[in-house]
């Protein structure tokens, strides 16, 4: 296939799906804590069952991710993609229409099955369209334009949830989608011609299971009880498709995750530092628009706005800390930037039903877009650095894959904390904001110490000019893939 110019019509049109796919990815994965208060509300649900409304989204992508590069590069990219994308149409109009909690979550484990197959086939579908020498400029517009996007979301989302109804949240991406559909209509399909044809099917089926089962068992024993049947046996299960998952794909021909990566010390300590700051971020992120709703009195609206100067903070920082990574190498950037948001996370522990937003919030999420702009690059540097060129890729997708099971770890356990189970949701926040502050500041430190003793201080090459937005991962695989191909 010949590769297209950036400026061409192909060019601009797979640019254009690449960020509206990952627009969407991003509303589909976030925006909907600020209508927790509202759903929570309609369906008198009980914070489990609010917490799979958010997590059951992600538990489904992070279980899928890994084998989703799989599917693009063997059946066409483009050809998953409108996949990917249809799949979200279809469940998002099924979340819109759901008329109790339980089909709500049915619906957004399915939709995560759309996020899965869109975002890491969208972005494959960008470098293998563009000709090398646009790559690079393709994905900064796309980084940032992403970025852009993300400070917007929470605030339209929260819009709709005051102005309508919480329903119209879940329809705010089908323009998007529509629109990628059409714009995918004048980009060419992409296939690795090298592919070998395997998918690793049990791999990917004791990925799911494993995955799903632990965080089924951390959602539900902490928000109702650790001795529970249903709990017990999901752990257990969990725990043992894990286990049974690593000497298997020893053995496997194209196995989900390669487990020679693992022998890199540096790669394993990347990975454990990513996985402590994503819980951190993730923790955090949930329950901060809880806490603006519910103790604060926001509205849905301003909850989503009060948030946005961090966005817009890593946006400026993130180019810049290209080049403190080129000159110090990544250890000290990552170790700073995390304890920085470790030291936001602490300030915001004080904010309460009579703070104000100049005082007791901005400084908080202003000093955490800082720390989050130093951060990221180094750590998507540092992935790449650990690996040989051949694993790229793989690399990429793993740590992602980390990224977003910290994450949802975090939520699930934040029950735990207010002491005891069978709260209410405005109970639960009320007892357990501070103690999920202090302990996702706790998880940032514990980041930023992982980066500081084991992270290699050797400079990286080809260091990403603009790092991928925080939580909203992926754009790592398609950096790596560039860089993979530059050389």
């Amino acid at each position: 296939m010949a590769r297209a110019e950036l400026r061409s019509t192909t060019g601009v049109a797979v640019l254009t799906a690449t960020i509206l796919a990952s627009t969407i990815g991003f509303l589909d994965a976030s925006v909907v804590g600020v209508a927790i208060p509202a759903i929570g509300s309609d369906f008198r649900a009980g914070v489990a069952e609010l917490q799979w409304v958010v997590t059951g989204y992600l538990v489904t992508v992070a279980a899928l991710l890994l084998v989703a590069g799989g599917l693009s590069d063997r059946y066409g990219r483009r050809r998953v993609l409108v996949v990917g994308l249809l799949i979200t149409l279809v469940t998002s109009v099924l979340c819109a229409l759901a008329n109790s909690v339980g089909l709500l979550i049915a619906a957004r484990v399915l939709q995560g099955a759309g996020g899965a197959l869109t975002v890491p086939s969208s972005l494959a579908l960008l470098n293998a369209t563009l000709r090398p020498e646009d790559r690079a400029r393709g994905i900064g517009l796309w980084a940032g334009l992403a970025t852009l996007g993300m400070a917007i979301g929470p605030y339209a989302g929260g819009w709709l949830v005051d102005n309508a109804s919480w329903q119209w949240l879940f329809l705010l991406n089908l323009p998007l989608i529509v629109a990628a559909l059409l714009v995918l209509r004048r980009v060419p399909e992409s296939v690795d011609l090298q592919h070998d044809g395997h998918l690793d099917v049990v791999g990917a089926i004791l990925t799911a299971v494993g995955f799903g089962g632990i965080i089924y068992a951390l959602t539900e024993g902490s928000a109702n009880g650790w001795s529970r049947t249903p709990v017990v046996l999901a752990g257990v299960i969990g725990l043992l498709s894990v286990i049974v998952l690593f000497p298997l794909e020893s053995r496997r021909r194209a196995p989900v995750i390669r487990l020679r990566l693992f022998q890199s010390r540096q790669f394993d300590a990347i990975n454990v530092s990513t996985f402590l700051f994503y819980a951190a971020l993730g923790g955090a992120g949930y329950i901060l628009y809880l806490q603006l709703e519910l103790q604060l009195g926001y509205s849905a609206t301003a909850a989503g706005a009060a948030l946005i100067p961090a966005t817009i903070v890593f946006l400026l920082i993130s180019p810049l800390s290209g080049a403190l990574v080129a000159r110090f190498g990544p250890r000290w950037p990552m170790a700073i930037g995390t304890a920085l948001v470790g030291i936001a996370f602490l300030y915001l522990t004080a904010l309460g039903p009579d703070s104000t937003y100049l005082t007791g919030l901005l400084p908080g999420n202003l000093l955490q877009g800082i720390g989050l702009g130093i951060a990221v690059t180094p750590l998507t540097a540092a992935v790449l650095a650990a690996v040989n060129d051949a694993d790229l890729g793989e690399a990429s997708a793993i740590n992602n894959t980390v990224a977003r099971i910290g994450g949802v770890a975090a939520i699930a356990l934040l029950p735990a904390l207010a002491g005891g189970a069978g709260m209410s949701l405005s109970e639960t926040i009320s007892a357990s904001y501070r103690p999920a502050m202090i302990a996702t500041a706790l998880l940032s430190f514990a980041a930023a110490g992982v980066a500081a003793i084991f992270v290699s201080r050797a400079a990286t090459v080809g260091t990403p000019r603009i790092a991928p937005p925080p939580p909203h991962g992926c754009i790592a695989d398609c950096l790596t893939r560039t860089l993979e191909s530059s050389r």
